[in-house]
C-alpha cells in the first residue's frame, strides 16, 4: 500500500511540474517577442501533418 501512495505521489508530482515548465515556457516567451513563438511539443512539420517535399498542409 506504501508502494502505491509513493507511485501515485511521484506521477503526480512529474505531471504538475510538465504543467508549470510549460506555463513557464509561454510566459517567457510573452515576455521576449523578439525570440519568436514557443513551440509546443506535437505541433508543426512532421508531426500532426502531411509533410510532402518542404511544404505542410494540414490532414482533413
Amino acid at each position: 500500500m506504501f508502494n502505491l501512495l509513493i507511485t501515485i505521489t511521484i506521477i503526480f508530482s512529474v505531471l504538475m511540474a510538465w504543467v508549470l515548465i510549460q506555463q513557464a515556457a509561454r510566459k517567457f516567451a510573452a515576455n521576449h517577442p523578439e525570440l519568436g513563438p514557443v513551440k509546443e511539443e506535437g505541433l508543426g512539420c512532421g508531426k500532426t501533418c502531411g509533410c510532402k517535399k518542404g511544404s505542410c498542409s494540414q490532414e482533413d
